[in-house]
């Protein structure tokens, strides 16, 4: 369904755009109806770039996407509006989203008025109540309301159901539950597990491993612009190959141990073997019994 095939993006950055910024480099992969597949990285990797670049909003300086079969960048107007209506993208910020000054409604007006402007108002309303339901939110309690008064979780499931107004089968998960709570954050995942089984496919853009080995079937690791490390999610969680991966899992809390302050003892030994990241003190960090940078 979706294929990027050898995708480079260079900023130009400092004074009078005089220096280059390799910020993706020859990154491939493909992302099929009703799969999803993770792109894990930390912050700077060139995971958002990319996720803009399939949403059109960002130019590819190198290589090509396209969408069954179809190249992205040859879309003029009218091709790149039949696009959105398959592919749309959720990002990490709800709030940002939404005018303040507007009710939450404005995003689906905008919508209708786009795709679905010889629609009735019955047909419609039927219409927007089923995808409200559908990511679990009562239109009552949405509907008429300012983005203020309604949680970051309701925000976000609103432009998830803006997504399945339309004929979707993409949709750019772009860190969309990293602004949530806890509890907030397993029910959208849980929506995303829904949506896969009803076909549709998911890019899940995250900085989160414990996120990405939840939700995904595939998983991609950035590093710098460029994957390091893809394969079966549970082959590259649970066999790392490459010595970033396996820093980055390595890396992950347990829940099952304490931070043990910055009193200058030793890492217990069983922290050490199950890969969790310890203070020995004096702000070094230990992974898996080897320094690494805070």
């Amino acid at each position: 369904m979706l294929k990027v095939d050898t995708c480079c993006k260079i900023y130009r950055v400092g004074a009078f755009g005089g220096s280059r910024l390799q910020a993706v480099s020859d990154v491939s992969f493909e992302v099929g109806p009703g799969e999803v597949v993770a792109l894990i990285g930390e912050s700077g990797s060139g995971k958002s770039t990319l996720g803009r670049m399939i949403l059109r909003l960002v130019r590819v300086d190198g290589g090509t996407i396209t969408f069954d079969g179809a190249d992205i960048s040859t879309f003029g107007r009218r091709q790149l509006r039949d696009y959105y209506a398959h592919v749309q993208g959720v990002f990490q910020d709800p709030f940002s989203s939404y005018n303040p000054i507007f009710k939450c409604d404005r995003v689906f007006s905008m919508v209708r008025s786009q795709y679905f402007a010889r629609s009735s108002r019955a047909d419609w309303e039927d219409k927007l109540h089923g995808a409200l339901e559908a990511v679990s939110l009562e239109p009552a309690d949405v509907l008429g309301k300012y983005p203020h008064q309604l949680s970051g979780g309701q925000l976000q499931r609103l432009l998830i159901a803006r997504s399945l107004l339309l004929d979707i089968k993409l949709l750019i998960a772009d860190e969309i539950i990293s602004m949530l709570d806890a509890s907030t954050r397993i029910d959208v995942l849980n929506l995303l597990g829904d949506l896969k089984a009803r076909g549709l496919g998911i890019l899940f853009i995250t900085h989160d491993l414990s996120l990405g080995n939840y939700i995904s079937d595939r998983t991609m690791i950035l590093r710098r612009g460029r994957v390091v490390e893809t394969g079966p999610t549970d082959l590259v969680f649970g066999d790392p190959r490459h010595p970033y991966t396996k820093t980055l899992l390595a890396s992950v809390p347990q829940l099952h141990h304490k931070w043990n302050g910055s009193n200058g003892r030793e890492a217990p030994p069983d922290a050490v073997e199950s890969g969790t990241l310890v203070d020995v003190g004096n702000g070094h960090l230990v992974a898996n019994g080897a320094q690494v940078v805070p």
